[in-house]
C-alpha cells in the first residue's frame, strides 16, 4: 500500500510531466544573474504574447499564461470532431535581491519568455541603531 502512494505521488514526475490534473503547469526556468540584473528564460510553448502576464513585487517574480487550442474537423457542413484544450502556466518565485521593475523588459521569442530584470540600486537596507 504504501509503494503504490509513492508511485502515484512521483509518477508524473517519473514520465517527464509536471501537469496537474486542474491543467496548471509550471513552466521550465533558467534564471541568470549577472552583476546588475537576473536574466530569466521560462518555456511557455503555444502561448500568445497577450496571455502572459508577468508581476513583479520587490524580489517576487510572478508569471502566467495561458494557451488556448481547437481542433476542427470539418466534412461538408457537418462536424465530424472537434476538440478544445486549454492549459494555464503559472510560477512564482523569489530572486535574491529586489528588481527594479520599472526598467524591467519583457520579450517573447518562439515559445520562450525573456525577461531582463535590472536589480534595484541602493537597495532600502539601513542599520538599526539599538538602543
Amino acid at each position: 500500500m504504501v509503494e503504490n502512494i509513492f508511485q502515484d505521488f512521483f509518477s508524473p514526475v517519473a514520465q517527464g510531466s509536471l501537469w496537474r490534473d486542474d491543467g496548471l503547469g509550471m513552466p521550465r526556468l533558467d534564471v541568470r544573474e549577472t552583476e546588475k540584473t537576473f536574466e530569466i528564460q521560462a518555456d511557455l510553448p503555444g502561448v500568445r504574447k497577450e496571455d502572459i502576464k508577468v508581476s513583479i513585487d520587490g524580489p517576487r517574480v510572478t508569471i502566467e499564461g495561458e494557451c488556448q487550442q481547437a481542433n476542427e474537423q470539418r466534412e461538408g457542413e457537418h462536424v465530424v470532431y472537434s476538440e478544445r484544450s486549454t492549459r494555464r502556466y503559472q510560477r512564482s518565485f523569489s530572486l535574491p535581491s529586489e528588481v527594479d521593475d520599472a526598467s524591467a523588459e519583457a520579450r517573447l521569442e518562439d515559445g520562450v519568455l525573456k525577461l531582463t530584470l535590472p536589480k534595484k540600486t541602493g537597495g532600502s537596507a539601513r542599520r538599526l541603531t539599538i538602543q
